[in-house]
């Protein structure tokens, strides 16, 4: 899946192939392994920009993983990791972006003042590999193995709670296998979730706006008050709901309180109508400030939620449920 054409597993009594007429790196086939290589290349480089700054508030990503992929790393194999392959290939020099409409944009660096990703951090000497390393690995093989949707900026929020939770396991003998786990988690995860990231189903009954709207009809339910107040306003759930339910609340908080939320999310056995009871249960825990805020202060509100406490959001959200 990411190892460049031509090279083979030498321990394995396998030496580099021959470039062939049949396929090299300038053969035009569609079908040619190298020209499927270069067009692997944007995806990469998109999910690269994205996981070097996964959870910025902790420094755990950026270290390196006490379980490194051995077999890429073995100088042995002539293998490139795809740190390496992000720096060498031709496309560092432009700003790659993959969108919900699977729409690649390209810009020059040059219209952009702001430092290359690649900059961002110290990069960990031959031989290691930091955590966010694997997740990138993670990212690309589910890219290369679901072409329909590859990948789409947010699946980086999604698969960094799951790694990190698995990768700080205290029982080293399940640590080991953090990267299998997170793989197998994650698109199962994915499975559920997927069509929020697909841009034409967004107003479908499984898309994204189907789903806004579902918070905004419960939060009418439940408190017909600040429904009317926020309709009034014109605050649409777009405006905020779409990142709670998409990244499933991963942006609002800080990482140890993803993970409390998650457990109660993933423990409940309509997971996803609970997120929906979650977000109402956030709106209405901040009601007065709402009620008494102009379209300004509210936006502001919405978009950086005051509310630290979790399990306060999260019992709120039961005593919604119950009173169904």
């Amino acid at each position: 899946m990411i190892i460049q054409p031509g090279i083979a597993k030498a321990n394995m009594g396998v030496s580099r192939e021959d470039v062939t007429f049949e396929d090299h790196p300038l053969n035009p086939n569609p079908d040619s392994r190298w020209n499927t290589y270069f067009k692997d290349n944007e995806v990469l480089l998109q999910i690269d920009k994205d996981v070097r700054r996964l959870c910025p508030d902790i420094s755990f990503f950026q270290r390196a993983t006490e379980y490194p992929c051995l077999l890429i790393l073995d100088p042995q194999n002539e293998f490139e990791t795809l740190r390496k392959r992000v720096e060498q290939t031709t496309l560092k020099s432009q700003t790659v972006a993959r969108n919900r409409s699977g729409v690649t944009n390209m810009s020059s660096p040059h219209k952009n003042n702001a430092p290359p990703a690649l900059n961002e951090y110290e990069v960990l000497p031959n031989g290691c590999e930091a955590h966010w390393e694997v997740v990138e690995r993670i990212l690309f093989i589910y890219a290369k193995l679901n072409p329909g949707i590859a990948y789409v900026q947010g699946m980086n929020e999604i698969v960094g709670p799951l790694y990190y939770t698995f990768a700080t396991d205290p029982n080293s003998e399940w640590k080991e296998h953090a990267e299998a786990d997170t793989f197998f988690c994650f698109t199962n995860l994915m499975a559920e979730i997927r069509d929020n990231f697909i841009k034409s189903l967004d107003d479908s009954q499984c898309g994204i706006t189907y789903k806004m709207e579902k918070v905004y009809s419960t939060l009418k339910d439940k408190d017909v008050e600040l429904y009317l107040k926020l309709q009034e306003q014109n605050i649409k759930p777009q405006f905020f709901a779409f990142r709670w339910l998409t990244l499933l609340l991963s942006q609002e908080f800080l990482l140890p309180d993803v993970i409390r939320i998650w457990d109660s999310l993933f423990a409940d056995d309509n997971r996803f109508d609970f997120l929906l009871l979650v977000c109402c249960a956030m709106l209405i825990l901040i009601r007065e400030q709402l009620l008494e805020g102009d379209f300004t202060i509210n936006m502001r509100l919405l978009q950086d939620y005051p509310i630290t406490d979790v399990c306060q959001i999260l019992q709120k959200a039961k005593e919604l449920q119950d009173s169904k």
